[in-house]
C-alpha cells in the first residue's frame, strides 16, 4: 500500500499545487488552455518521438499489450453504453459518449506520470505511444460511429452506410491533425529506417519531452 500511495500521491500533489495557484490568482482558470495546448502540441508530441525513436522496432511493437488494451477498452466502452441505455435510459448518441468516457483513458496527464514512475519515461511513453494508437484508431472512431448511427434530424436523409462513412471521415481528418499521432509516426519511421536528429536538435526536443510529466 506504501508503495502505491508513492507513486499516485506526487501526482495529487501536483494537481493540489495547480488548484491552489489557481484559487490564489497566480493562474487564472483561462492559462490552463495554454498549458494544455503546451502539452498536447509540444510537449507530449516530443515525449513520443523520444521513446518510440529511441528504441528497436521490435520493443515498440508489442501485440500483447496492444490487444489486452484494446480488448479492456473495449469491454469497458461496451459495459458504459449497456448501462446508459438500459439503467439511465439514454439515447444511443448520448451513450456513445458515456461509454467513450469510459473507454477512452486519460493516459498523456495521468497515465503517463503514473508510469513513468514505476518503469521510466521512455518504456511509459512507449506504453503511452500504443494507448493512443488504440484510442485514435480504434475507440473514438468505434464511438463516433456508433454516436452517428442514432438517427436525427440532421442525418434521417443519409442511410446508415453514408453516415457511417461520414463519422469515420471525420475521425480521419482529425487523426491526421494530431499532434500526437504526429510525433508516434515520426518516431517510428526513424526507428524503422535507424535515423538518428543531429545532436543540438536531439537536445532540443528532450527539453520538451522532459516537461512532458509536470
Amino acid at each position: 500500500m506504501l508503495q502505491v500511495l508513492s507513486i499516485t500521491i506526487p501526482i495529487y500533489l501536483v494537481m493540489a499545487v495547480g488548484w491552489l495557484a489557481t484559487r490564489a490568482g497566480l493562474f487564472q482558470r483561462a492559462d490552463m488552455r495554454v498549458f494544455g495546448k503546451y502539452v498536447i502540441h509540444l510537449a507530449l508530441p516530443a515525449l513520443l518521438f523520444n521513446a518510440l525513436s529511441s528504441r528497436s522496432v521490435a520493443e515498440v511493437l508489442n501485440p500483447v499489450f496492444v490487444a489486452a488494451y484494446a480488448g479492456g477498452s473495449l469491454l469497458a466502452m461496451g459495459a458504459g453504453i449497456l448501462w446508459a441505455r438500459k439503467v439511465s435510459g439514454k439515447p444511443l448518441s448520448a451513450s456513445a459518449i458515456a461509454g467513450m468516457g469510459m473507454s477512452c483513458s486519460n493516459s498523456g496527464f495521468v497515465g503517463f506520470p503514473l508510469v513513468m514512475q514505476m518503469f521510466g519515461a521512455s518504456t511509459a511513453g512507449i506504453g503511452l505511444a500504443l494507448a493512443m494508437v488504440v484510442e485514435n484508431l480504434l475507440l473514438l472512431p468505434l464511438a463516433l460511429a456508433i454516436a452517428d448511427a442514432d438517427l436525427g434530424e440532421a442525418g434521417a436523409g443519409a442511410s446508415r452506410a453514408q453516415r457511417l462513412r461520414t463519422a469515420l471521415r471525420q475521425s480521419m481528418r482529425g487523426l491526421l491533425r494530431n499532434p500526437m499521432i504526429h510525433g508516434i509516426v515520426i518516431g517510428f519511421l526513424f526507428t524503422v529506417f535507424g535515423w538518428r536528429l543531429p545532436e543540438p536538435v536531439a537536445k532540443a526536443v528532450n527539453l520538451f519531452a522532459m516537461s512532458t510529466a509536470a
